[in-house]
């Protein structure tokens, strides 16, 4: 829906760029009201509300529609909110309701879950698109997150009845005390530095999906100057490419979701987890700076996206587990958030600068070869705060 919309705005690929920097400064306002509400509600009503707050958005956006109003902008925009926050929403309640032993065997399941949604969502979405139409999505898309919400008020009862003891049920009906989230992170290093890796995480990736998109635009230009697109417009050579190419991106992360990361966290450990994916980045980028050519620039990004969709996202939120409860709910949002949208707004950046000064693959694969060995370095501090921390402080010693 949101590519629908924004796209049919006069300038809408350009646009979308330049939203980044505002979706970066908005969660400077978001983060904080979150924190406020989660300071005045129990885990059930913050989620609860967050849910019921976003599936009206999408009623009044079916009503907006119908009535003829130009929707691509705002849209776009609060797709760019939501879809980080939900998400964060959902490891931050997974976080809080199973302890560090659990997860480790558990957020693979989680995560495979996310997985095995988003091939079955864009699959539905594009049956149902073509026959109900682009508005009326955004109610099926309200009736899902309702859904969502009878599903967590399920499992809220369920795991506040499996607790032993009576203060560990007290605890799932207690507001979430405490500092706001951006305080939290700036304040307790080790959230810091998880905000700072997921920052230069996205930083490196968003840079890698410039290389290929310029690669392949300049490919298919070239293909079709020579007559060697086998028939295909610019535009059909560009969507073959990139079926193919995420057809085997998604199916590999879906492989490595079921069958490798549980076994990964479960015989390394979160913390030789993280250097995972820092690996195959520093040889992909390696080879792209000697040899930037499509066919390996395709192989590189396949393999990061994969392991990025799979192992570095259940790592991410699996190093939440031995924090205190308002880290998990709190810092989450402003690391899931800010920090990541931040990772975008800069590559936006490097994107301008580079284009200016006329550079090219290689140049950039050097680039985001300097932003790896800090992405390393980073994950080797929160290896050392991850190992400190021991087990999960409680709210007084947060």
């Amino acid at each position: 829906m949101r590519e629908a919309l924004i796209l049919a705005v006069p300038g809408g690929a350009e646009m979308k760029s330049y939203l980044g920097a505002v979706l970066a400064a908005s969660f400077l306002v978001i983060v904080p009201a979150y924190g406020a509400f989660a300071s005045r509600v129990n885990r059930v009503r913050l989620i609860s509300g967050l849910l019921l707050f976003f599936a009206s958005n999408l009623v009044v956006f079916f009503l907006l529609g119908r009535a003829g109003v130009q929707l691509g902008v705002p849209f776009f925009l609060w797709i760019g909110i939501f879809n980080l926050m939900s998400i964060a929403q959902v490891w931050s309640f997974a976080n809080d309701i199973y302890t560090p032993e659990e997860g480790k065997r558990l957020f693979a399941i989680v995560g495979f879950g996310a997985s095995v949604g988003a091939l079955a969502g864009s699959q539905v979405a594009g049956m149902l698109i073509k026959s109900v139409g682009i508005f009326p999505m955004m109610l099926v898309s309200a009736a899902l997150l309702v859904v969502c919400l009878v599903l967590t008020n399920v499992v809220h009862v369920r795991e506040k009845g499996r607790a032993r003891d009576s203060a560990k049920r007290k605890e799932a009906e207690q507001p979430l005390a405490g500092e706001g989230g951006f305080q939290l992170v700036i304040r307790q290093r080790y959230l810091l530095y998880i905000g700072l890796l997921t920052l230069v995480l996205n930083y490196v990736n968003t840079t890698g999906e410039f290389i290929l998109g310029k690669t392949v635009s300049r490919m298919a230009e070239a293909a079709v100057a020579t007559g060697s697109t086998g028939g295909l417009s610019e535009g059909q050579f560009i969507g073959a490419f990139y079926a193919s190419f995420q057809f085997w991106q998604n199916l590999l992360g879906a492989v490595a979701q079921f069958f490798l990361v549980s076994r990964i966290l479960k015989y390394f450990g979160v913390r030789a987890a993280l250097f995972v994916m820092p690996v195959i980045s520093l040889c992909g980028y390696t080879l792209l700076a000697v040899a930037p050519v499509l066919a390996y620039i395709r192989i590189v990004k396949i393999l990061e996206n994969a392991t990025d969709y799979s192992l570095q996202n259940t790592v991410r939120r699996a190093l939440f587990l031995r924090t205190s409860r308002a880290a998990k709910y709190k810092a989450l949002q402003a690391v899931e958030t800010f920090f990541w949208r931040t990772g975008d707004l800069l590559s936006g950046l490097t994107v301008f600068v580079a284009t200016l000064l006329g550079l090219g693959v290689r140049q950039l694969a050097v680039y985001n070869l300097g932003l790896v060995a800090v992405w390393l370095l980073l994950a080797a501090a929160i290896g050392r705060e991850h190992r400190e921390l021991g087990a999960p402080p409680d709210e007084a010693t947060a």
